[in-house]
Parts: structure tokens; sequence; C-alpha cells
């Protein structure tokens, strides 16, 4: 699948003595220190159903990790980024039967207003980006693989998981059974289904139904579950134990509980990822951001009325990325007049030490993504005076490569 073009990254001085970038780790519940054993740093974020997109939650949700991109790319490191599509499942589906659309061309038209979005955000693309459809061999044969394991069992013709089979199960999302069966029946998965060895057994396969999309496979015709889609396709480019897997704070269960189980039956090495990284919830009026609340503020929207992606990219970065936040229009306000008083600092002939000013950002950053903290660091450097002819220059060099705003 097509990506999008990569903007101009500045190369910054100094990076010989930078230390490891610190993570809260969802599965663990404390800060790590993120060491990639090598010089590549290896990264999945779990990509959008593309029936709807780009909303505000995507969009802060993959600032975030392109925060963490860039921090590992000004430390010398080359990076393997993982991006995949949920190009087929059920909402996209219903979304497609409701408008009287082919569901194909509804997730090409998303795809795309989505790669257009996050080209004027000034994302750093992945390296691999990769919809579940052309994946659908290798999702397939990992299935198969789950099979010949014994670790999944057939339903009439579905292919299900058996979490008794993952030495790990619930280490990942540290959830009680009860919370576990709740957000099962919440997010996709099917607890009351009659059959099942365990309520919380994810579906891997699922057999074709009259009028829905299908494909050939050696377990019969149909279509794969969400879960073990983004295990496959991680494995097969970023390979077990890879250095973050990240998303937004609702996939940490069933999503990324499931992706890591199936993960380890298949491979019998734990754990999936080193470390799991979860962005907050963005809510408006009180209410998550989500498409089947109706609540959404679309970036591809705010642009069409105007608004400088530099300034939404601001915006939501003032807000810490693992905090669920409320998006007001005060929020929006605040990023377009932050990016005028940063052009304004940039453009001056001189100013206070940029050397220090882009030590400061470094280490705010390193320190869980901070950012809101990075912004309020070079406000202070925006209102205050110096004499060091080339602090504008570092300075606007430092904001376009680690906080990925062009202040030229």
């Amino acid at each position: 699948m097509q990506s999008w073009s990569e903007p101009s990254v500045p190369t910054l001085p100094g990076t010989a003595d930078l230390g490891p970038v610190r993570l809260h780790d969802s599965a663990s519940g404390t800060p790590v220190d993120v060491r990639p054993q090598g010089p590549t740093a290896r990264l999945y974020v779990c990509g959008i159903t593309p029936y709807d997109a780009t909303h505000l939650g995507h969009a802060a949700t993959y600032l975030a990790f392109d925060t963490l991109v860039r921090l590992w790319r000004d430390r010398g490191l080359a990076v393997d980024y993982v991006q995949n599509v949920t190009d087929i499942d059920d909402p996209l589906l219903e979304r497609a039967t409701r408008d009287g659309e082919d569901w194909t061309a509804v997730a090409e038209r998303e795809t795309a207003l989505f790669r257009e979005d996050m080209r004027a955000l000034r994302v750093l693309p992945p390296t691999s980006y990769v919809g579940a459809v052309e994946a659908m061999d290798e999702i397939a044969a990992y299935v198969v693989q789950l099979l010949e394991r014994g670790a999944a069992y057939r339903l009439e013709d579905d292919v299900y998981f058996s979490v008794a089979a993952a030495e790990h199960f619930g280490e990942v999302s540290r959830y009680d059974t009860d919370t576990m069966l709740r957000l099962s029946a919440e997010r996709g998965g099917d607890p009351d289904r009659t059959g099942k060895k365990h309520a919380l057994d994810p579906l891997l396969w699922l057999a074709a139904r009259p009028g829905e999309p299908s494909w050939d496979s050696p377990l019969g015709r149909g279509r794969p579950g969400w879960h073990v889609e983004c295990t496959a396709i991680a494995l097969n480019r970023l390979g077990s134990g890879f250095d973050v897997q990240g998303g937004g704070s609702d996939l940490v269960f069933p999503h990324h509980e499931m992706s890591a189980a199936h993960g380890e039956v298949g491979t019998g090495s734990w754990p999936f990822a080193r470390t799991y990284a979860h962005a907050g919830m963005v809510g408006l009026d009180g209410e998550k951001m989500s498409k089947s609340r109706g609540n959404l503020v679309f970036v591809s929207r705010l642009r069409e009325q105007g608004v400088d992606p530099a300034a939404l990219r601001l915006a939501l970065l003032s807000a810490h990325y693992r905090s669920d936040r409320e998006w007001l229009p005060s929020t929006l306000e605040q990023g377009q007049r932050r990016l005028a008083a940063w052009r304004l600092g940039a453009a001056r002939g001189s100013g206070p030490s940029g050397a220090r000013l882009l030590a400061g950002v470094r280490a705010a950053l390193a320190d869980d993504l901070g950012t809101p903290l990075a912004l309020e660091l070079v406000d202070a450097w925006c209102a205050s005076s110096g004499d060091d002819a080339a602090a504008p220059m570092l300075v606007a060099d430092a904001v376009d490569a680690l906080l990925g705003v062009d202040l030229r």
C-alpha cells in the first residue's frame, strides 16, 4: 500500500551524548528506558479502519508516535516503523452498506484522505504501510500455524484462538476477567457465542458469509479477525520483541492483549513487544470522540476551513499524549496564537541561547514525550531577548526536527 511523502527534517547538532527515550509502559505500569538493540529502532503503530478518517483522536495518536520517531532519528537511529490499515472489517462493511457504496471504494477514499491529512500535519511516514487485504495470504498462513500448534480450534467453519494456550495472557492490560469480558463485548468481541472454549477466545478467521467479501485460503474462504492481522503484519516485518507497540488507549484490550498472545504462541517467544505505549482519548462535549457517537472533528474539514495544519499540530501537542483531553475552540485558538508567536521569534535577528533551548526541548521530549513542557520552553524563548545571532535558525531547526512544525 502506498504511504505518503516524507517532509524534510533538519539535522541537529550535539547528538553524540543523548540518552535513551523514556516511555510509560502500559504492560508494567511504570516508566522504562527504551533502548533499541542495535542501530535500528522497531515500532508498530496500529492504523485506521478506513470508514471515517481522520478525526482528531487519530491525529493526536499519530502525532505522539511521530514525536517518538523524530526523537529516535535525532539520536542517529534508523527507524523501522510499520503501520497497518484494517481495510476489511465489519464497521467498514456496515458503513458501505449504509451509504450504498462499494466497500473497496470507501476504503480507498478514506485511506487516501488519511494520507493527505498525515502529509499536511508533517507526520513522518511509516517504513511499511500495509493493508490487511494485501497481507491476506500471510495472515491466513499465521492462522494455520496457530492451528498446527494446537492453540486454535474450529467452531463450525470459523477459527478461534484459545487464550488458555498463551502463558502470558493478561500481562499487557493487567485487567481482571470481568473487565476483559466487558471490554470484549464493547470492542468487537463475541464473548457470548455458544461453543467457544472460553468466552474471551478471539476470532482468527471468519468463514465466508453470504453477501460479504471473502478470500481463498488453506482455511477455506473467509477473512481474518482483527487482532491476528496486526500480529502477522508486525512479525513478518519487525520480528518478535520489537521495541514499541503503540496505539490509542482503547486498544490495550482486547486488541494489544490478543495480538501479543497470538505472537507469543506462534513464535514461542515473549514479549511480543518490549514496551507498550498508549495515547489518551480526545473528547468533545464531555464524550470520547468516536465514530459510534458521531461527535467527530475531522482534520480534513479544519483544513478546508483554512486552519493551518501547523497550528493544529501545536494544539494537539499542547496536552500530554497519555492524557485524556477535551477538544475546545480555545485549544485551536491557543495553537494559532502560539504558531504566530513562534514564527515571529524565529524571524528575529538574534535571541537567547539556541543551544540551551535545544537541550531543554530534547530533555522534555525524552521524558515520556513531554510535549507540553517542550512547547512552554519555546514560548519562553520567543518571549525573551538575547544576543545569540545563530539562535533563531537553530531554534527553527529544532522545532522542525523534533516537533514537526515549520517556522519558516
